[in-house]
């Protein structure tokens, strides 16, 4: 099995702390991406709903995944286990510096993660200690008015990535 960090990274303006809602383990928190058959080369062409929350028994022994599906094209079972606890959120810090922050492991067996698709259920921070939660980032940015700090905030140039770890 090979195992993928997922991570992300935006331009943040006057904000910090971007990850999902209840944190970056949220047990609810649905991971939206395309996958790639490691078979037959196939991508997937709707994106597979991922969270940690649902789960499946193996078809072989003992244990679980949070996906198996068959690829469409060379009915080859693929399989996903998330593993929370690697996860941090962006920091304006990270953000500025523009490196990765990384939300969540996935371990994958005959499946790709590719092309990740940002939705809602993501919270953040601004500088002056105002939350903003429930955030839709499927537009691809977020604009909003801080009034405790009297300035906008916004995410922007949100960009995604699966890093092979280890």
């Amino acid at each position: 099995m090979v195992k993928f960090l997922f991570q992300i990274t935006a331009e943040l303006e006057n904000l910090t702390d971007l990850q999902p809602q209840d944190g970056c383990d949220d047990p609810n928190f649905s991971y939206l991406f395309k996958l790639k058959c490691e078979r037959c080369g196939e991508v997937s062409q709707r994106e597979t709903c991922v969270s940690l929350n649902e789960t499946v028994p193996l078809p072989v022994g003992k244990g679980t995944a949070n996906l198996i599906q068959k690829c469409k094209f060379c009915e080859r079972d693929g399989m996903i286990m998330m593993h929370p606890g690697r996860g941090k959120p962006l920091t304006q810090e990270t953000s500025e510096a523009r490196q990765f922050a990384p939300l969540m492991m996935f371990e994958c067996r005959g499946y790709e993660p590719v092309d990740y698709v940002f939705g809602g259920g993501w919270k953040a921070k601004s500088l002056s200690g105002t939350n903003f939660e429930n955030i839709d980032l499927s537009a691809g940015e977020f604009v909003e008015y801080d009034e405790k700090g009297e300035y906008p905030v916004m995410i922007s140039n949100l960009q995604a990535a699966f890093v092979v770890s280890s």
